[in-house]
């Protein structure tokens, strides 16, 4: 079937604007990755997946205008230990990056691999095989069209973190960056993710995790409130493995995390959460699929949102089981903190279960602040802005103990701390 002719016009004027890079051993997925592109066309309005976030500031041609704020006296996970790899408006940037050497971790930029390198099977593949059911178009232009990332092979247990920080330096840039995961069997990892990266940003991640390997992932998307992104996670999980990943938004015009994972080894295990705040126009989207494709695999979705003064927050939420994935343990739920009247939370939790064999559940609720524990804590002699404060952190605190590193924990709490007392003041 053809595309309508608006939306085939609105993709081929965003090809068009974009540079193909045509070198080195990843050329074949970029150009397969265009032809796909060509066929779905660029997100619109009316897609099924598209009905709650307008994607247009997403696709136009011209990326939007975003403010430079100065660089933070303390930047997010400043005081953890980790080594850091800098880009600047997508490009990277050597003179802030540490060396990239650390025991147990192959790295390297995706621009300066002209070889032939292991990525070669890896780049672009996760990606594809997460169009079915639901197509991903964003991601494939990112496959395309990224202008770098980098190449992680982790063939031991890596000693400490990996820090991605995206800087914005340029009012109007437009940065699309794709990194590529590859966890060795019994390897393990974390990874970080910080900063406002560019006017618009368009991020894939690509994780392969091999039987007995670990991956852990936190990224915190914050402070510029002009950012406009669109990220992606695809996930591949073998035998005994473990994926986790968090993300904590604060701010932003408009921000889609969408995660996709495969659960294809027995007694893997995937934890996806995510926590955001919102004040004003802020819109937050965030969209899961995760498919248990074998047998007494645990997967769990946790998702707070705390909107105010019109913020909007989305969730879409699906687990497939698919036939012989017995003994699956499925976990799903999505839970609004609305701050007063005009704000508005959307949810679509699915299950879709083709075993006998499960333990899945999914729940999604949407309230106002209790105020029963509000009169509590008033009546202890606290302050009202402080004890909504304490309420809302309590709010956030499941998502947040998804991450399993208490150092990483604190870290994020001291995010939301800050951001609750900004308002406050």
């Amino acid at each position: 079937m053809s595309l309508p002719q608006l939306k085939l016009d609105a993709t081929e004027a965003r090809i068009a604007a974009l540079d193909l890079p045509t070198d080195g051993w990843a050329a074949p997925a970029r150009a397969d990755a265009l032809a796909r592109l060509r066929v779905m066309g660029l997100p619109g309005a009316r897609d099924e997946y598209w009905k709650y976030t307008r994607p247009e500031t997403l696709t136009a041609v011209e990326a939007p205008v975003a403010a430079v704020f100065a660089a933070e006296e303390t930047p997010v996970f400043g005081t953890v230990d980790r080594l850091k790899i800098v880009f600047t408006d997508g490009v990277f940037d050597a003179e802030a990056s540490d060396d990239l050497s650390l025991e147990g971790v192959e790295i390297a930029r995706l621009a300066d691999s002209a070889d032939i390198h292991w990525a070669k099977d890896l780049y672009g593949a996760l990606e594809t095989a997460g169009q079915t059911p639901v197509m991903r178009p964003l991601a494939t232009l990112n496959t395309a069209f990224a202008s770098d990332g980098v190449l992680l092979r982790v063939t031991g247990k890596v000693s400490k973190p990996i820090a991605l920080i995206y800087n914005h330096a340029s009012e109007a840039s437009d940065a699309i960056l794709h990194h590529v995961v590859k966890v060795e069997q019994g390897g393990d990892v974390t990874l970080l993710e910080s900063g406002p990266a560019a006017a618009r940003f368009n991020n894939v991640l690509e994780v392969e995790v091999a039987d007995g390997a670990g991956f852990h992932h936190v990224r915190a998307q914050g402070r510029d409130h002009q950012r406009r992104a669109a990220t992606h996670i695809f996930a591949r999980l073998g035998t005994e493995s473990a994926f986790k990943t968090f993300t904590l938004t604060a701010n932003g015009v408009l921000t889609r995390n969408e995660v996709v994972v495969e659960l294809t080894g027995d007694d893997a295990l995937c934890h996806v959460a995510g926590a955001c705040m919102g004040d004003g126009e802020f819109h937050h989207d965030d969209t899961v699929f995760i498919t248990h494709d074998a047998v007494n695999c645990e997967s769990r979705q946790v998702f707070k949102k705390v909107l105010r003064n019109g913020a909007q927050g989305v969730f879409q939420g699906k687990i497939l089981v698919k036939p012989g994935a017995q003994k699956t343990d499925g976990y799903q739920i999505s839970q609004s903190l609305l701050l007063d009247g005009d704000s508005q939370f959307l949810a679509k939790p699915e299950l879709e279960i083709y075993a006998d064999d499960v333990a899945c559940s999914h729940g999604s609720t949407s309230g106002a602040i209790d105020e029963d524990g509000l009169f509590y804590l008033r009546a202890r002699g606290l302050p009202r802005g402080i004890a909504e404060d304490l309420l809302t952190i309590a709010f956030i605190a499941e998502a947040v103990m998804e991450i399993e590193s208490q150092e990483l924990q604190d870290e994020i709490n001291a995010r939301v701390e800050a951001w609750l007392e900004r308002r406050r003041g």
